[in-house]
């Protein structure tokens, strides 16, 4: 059985709904230890002072925060936590939004909400509520001390909890000079209907199961080859500079190598794909509200620039 890593209650107006936060995803990074390559053994860190080179013991050291180059302010534990937000062992929801109006930059962890001892009711009428009215509930959470934005949304059975960044943590695309060349770089008529082609081409629902990271299952495999005594040989790669592609040409070769790929399956006909965008879209903006429209990001990004 997972195990919860938070509990406490939604709150919204004077209904709450006691709940637990179970973690919604688990990374697959792998993995490696620093080794001396001598003697094989791990490499153990020690914090020393910068000044006489020597270790300094862990109850010795305080925190300190840079205000001018190697001039810091010294902040005491107890100062901190007078400071710490008060753990009220709520999510206080404050509004109630459209999901297509998060862009998801915004989005950091991913969690799940079920409903603690008591509170299925309440967490049901909350989790039909919001899916009918097509809302994401926008509030408050303090895991471990801090303070943290959040959004709710139905998904599926179960109600889903993302942690947010706040809007001063996001940086804004204006800032990237490069953007500046795009309004010089206009685009003719038959490139854009090249390019579209090619993305009706490529269209598909998304299915998550059908992406697998190529490159971690390669390292795996590397390290089960090594592990079993196999002399692993890597030829160096010889770098190759490749001319700039022609635009037009790479779109009509694109769209030239996909329809040869599809050649073999038969082709859809052009009701059924249309009936399978409006379900896309309706998916997006329907009850569960847990997909969103790729073109409508898109081309709320696009407003927004």
């Amino acid at each position: 059985m997972p195990r919860a890593i938070w509990s406490g209650a939604i709150s919204f107006g004077l209904v709450n709904v006691p709940v637990k936060l179970y973690s919604a995803t688990s990374p697959k990074t792998v993995r490696f230890h620093q080794l001396s390559r001598e003697t094989g053994s791990r490499i153990r860190q020690k914090r020393v002072d910068a000044t006489t080179g020597d270790e300094v013991a862990f109850e010795d050291i305080v925190k300190g925060y840079e205000v001018t180059p190697d001039r810091y302010v010294i902040i005491e534990p107890e100062e901190l936590d007078a400071l710490d937000p008060k753990a009220t062992k709520t999510i206080d929801i404050e509004e109630f939004v459209d999901l297509n109006e998060i862009d998801p930059i915004y989005y950091d962890h991913s969690y799940y909400l079920a409903p603690a001892t008591g509170g299925a009711k309440a967490y049901r009428l909350l989790l039909e509520a919001m899916r009918e009215a097509g809302k994401v509930a926008i509030g408050k959470i303090v895991i471990r001390s801090k303070q943290q934005l959040c959004a709710l949304r139905p998904t599926g059975e179960a109600m889903a909890l993302s942690t947010m960044l706040f809007g001063d943590e996001v940086l804004s695309a204006d800032r990237l000079d490069e953007l500046d060349a795009i309004e010089e770089a206009e685009a003719t008529k038959r490139e854009l209907t090249m390019a579209q082609q090619l993305i009706d081409s490529l269209s598909a629902e998304f299915d998550p199961e059908k992406f697998k990271d190529e490159y971690r299952e390669r390292v795996l495999d590397l390290i089960e080859r090594k592990a079993a005594g196999e002399e692993i040989a890597v030829a160096p790669e010889a770098e190759e500079s490749e001319p700039a592609p022609d635009l037009m040409a790479a779109l009509e070769a694109s769209l030239a190598e996909v329809r040869s790929g599809s050649s073999d399956e038969p082709e859809p006909s052009k009701s059924p794909s249309k009936g399978t965008k409006r379900s896309s879209s309706s998916k997006s903006s329907g009850a569960n509200g847990a997909k969103v429209s790729g073109t409508k990001r898109a081309s709320r990004a696009k407003a927004k620039s």
